[in-house]
């Protein structure tokens, strides 16, 4: 089983929503990831590096010289895919990192890009996405737009395992937007909204036994506002050293704003960065979501996506409530390559009489391998197996997990 991502927070937020079997994910709050096929959204924030450092007062030599040094980095992927939900295929992925504002040295490096999505199952997808940090970073300003037509397999609430899979197939798009203000202590506070419609049917299968979704066949809408709070400390969002990151997203999908279905949707990450010495870093990852209200299928809490965790089909394992946490250690060895070893616990439960037990948990382990595709900006290629209570998975992408 494998897969790929895209490693940037909002663009991988958009794929996701697609590839985690619709238009709602985890879109302006995640990571790309397409590990078993499902990319998740993903963040970034960059401060200098001591190499962007360097490059900056190389930078200044040539142009006493006359001289120019290229303002940003590209970065280009083609992955390959190979799902059990969405086939084999390829996703290509290009982006730009670079200052919105040449005479800001305070705000993160943007990014703007685009990635896509083809495989031998008839899956087609694309999104164009951006993320600007400006006026000394003050603001931040996201957004995105996917469109796409994915078959892909449906398991069902709570765990799949013992539950049919059903082939179904969604069409739709989906528009995204952000932008937050920072605050004090280095808190940043903003409104977001996103608007998407979708059409799903059944792919010919054997039907016997097999519960439907209520919205199938129909023409669905999702519509909500909702608000971002954010503190990020990371010295390097692409590849964190030291720092934090505490991030949490509220989305309320509501009738009276076009919506089909009233629901709530909130997430909460923390993640903490140690640089044990100077190759050598470890990172932790905390993550709950909460659904209320009466949400679609795939407005629900989706084990596997965001790389929440590795090693889990996306899609498989749904519910209301899901909580995450996991550890990675990464080592950077010489000519630009790396390894990292992780695992992680975490479950999904409908809520009520079934709190989080021990025959809820779904642990995952396993490790992978990186080569550095952008020495500016340290964003890696990686490439991760993960082993999970049903099977492993191999995931391709585009920056760290987390």
């Amino acid at each position: 089983m494998t897969g790929s991502s895209l490693n940037s927070q909002r663009f991988g937020g958009a794929l996701l929503l697609f590839l985690a079997g619709g238009l709602y994910g985890s879109i302006g709050g995640a990571k790309p990831s397409a590990q078993e096929a499902v990319f998740n959204e993903g963040q970034a924030s960059v401060s200098q590096t001591t190499e962007d450092q360097d490059s900056n007062g190389s930078a200044q030599q040539s142009a006493s010289t006359g001289s120019k040094q290229p303002r940003g980095s590209f970065v280009i992927a083609p992955l390959p895919i190979s799902s059990p939900a969405l086939g084999s295929g390829i996703v290509p992925v290009l982006a730009y990192i670079f200052p919105l504002e040449r005479g800001d040295k305070t705000s993160p490096p943007s990014v703007v890009g685009a990635a896509g999505l083809v495989t031998n199952n008839g899956t087609r997808a694309f999104v164009l996405a951006s993320e600007l940090y400006f006026k000394k970073n003050t603001y931040r300003a996201t957004a995105a737009f996917a469109r796409g037509n994915l078959n892909y397999d449906l398991y069902g609430l709570g765990a799949g395992t013992s539950q049919q899979k059903l082939p179904l197939n969604q069409t739709g798009q989906v528009v995204f937007g952000e932008f937050l203000r920072r605050l004090g202590w280095e808190f940043f506070l903003g409104p977001r909204f996103f608007v998407g419609d979708s059409v799903i049917s059944l792919r010919p299968t054997d039907l016997e036994a097999v519960p439907l979704p209520p919205d199938l066949g129909l023409h669905t809408a999702l519509t909500a506002v909702g608000f971002r709070l954010l503190r990020d400390t990371r010295p390097n969002r692409f590849y964190p050293t030291s720092g934090t990151l505490l991030d949490f997203t509220s989305d309320f999908f509501s009738q009276g704003l076009g919506s089909k279905y009233s629901f709530q949707s909130y997430k909460f990450t923390f993640n903490k960065y140690w640089s044990l010495t100077k190759q050598q870093v470890l990172a932790f990852n905390g993550y709950a979501c909460i659904t209320g209200g009466q949400p679609p299928f795939y407005g629900n809490c989706i084990y596997g996506t965001n790389n929440k965790l590795r090693g889990y089909i996306a899609g498989r394992y749904l519910d209301r409530y899901m909580a995450t946490t996991q550890l990675e250690y990464r080592l950077a060895l010489p000519k630009r390559f790396g390894v990292v070893a992780f695992g992680g616990l975490g479950g999904v439960v409908s809520g009520g009489n079934q709190p989080f037990r021990t025959k809820n948990f779904l642990p995952s382990g396993g490790g992978g391998a990186r080569f550095e595709l952008s020495k500016k900006y340290h964003v890696n290629l990686r490439a991760d197996l993960a082993q999970g209570t049903d099977g492993h998975t191999w995931g391709i992408g585009v920056g760290e997990a987390f």
